[in-house]
């Protein structure tokens, strides 16, 4: 797990705001900094993403950030799904990180019919928050968690992200039956 190495006035590691950001330990300086949470708060977060997403009111642009959130949360696992959440203000990483993981990973465009059906709104419209959320959150990551988080998920990732997927990613073949190397028993 490659940390980014951050600057506050806690004594605080990354690594132990990132096991868990409402612990005891990492409350108080994950609550209480901007800088400590990829050093923008949730409200700071709204506004972008209301920007972004010329939304009319911060409400609006909240049901986004939490909807997409909570999607992404059911797609990521492991290490990348541990530094997103340590780099989102604390509001984000939670919705980030209450939900369970799928167990077979959505294409992006799966993933944006996916969070229409569960929102009701249409598929462009969810397209567009998707983007609105994302492109801020792709900020807040950093180029290389990002990277790591296009590397994770499949094709059509990168679109949301706001970055081109010039050519389609071939992921290693999986053997249909995992035993079939180990010989008749």
């Amino acid at each position: 797990m490659t940390l980014r190495t951050e600057t506050t006035t806690s004594p605080t590691t990354p690594a132990a705001r990132a096991v868990s950001p409402t612990s005891p330990a990492s409350a108080t300086s994950v609550t209480g900094s901007a800088s400590a949470r990829g050093g923008v708060s949730y409200s700071g977060l709204l506004e972008r993403v209301r920007y972004e997403g010329a939304y009319p009111t911060r409400e609006r642009a909240e049901e986004s950030v939490r909807s997409v959130l909570a999607a992404l949360g059911r797609q990521l696992v492991g290490d990348e799904r541990v530094d997103l959440a340590a780099r989102l203000p604390v509001e984000a990483a939670l919705v980030l990180t209450a939900q369970v993981p799928a167990t077979a990973p959505l294409t992006g465009w799966e993933f944006v019919k996916d969070l229409a059906r569960r929102t009701g709104g249409s598929p462009a419209t969810t397209r567009w928050d998707v983007g609105a959320v994302l492109a801020p959150v792709a900020r807040l990551a950093g180029p290389e968690l990002v990277d790591r988080i296009i590397g994770q998920l499949p094709s059509g990732y990168a679109l949301l992200f706001g970055r081109a997927e010039l050519a389609p990613r071939r992921r290693a073949a999986r053997p249909a039956n995992p035993f079939a190397d180990r010989g008749a028993a």
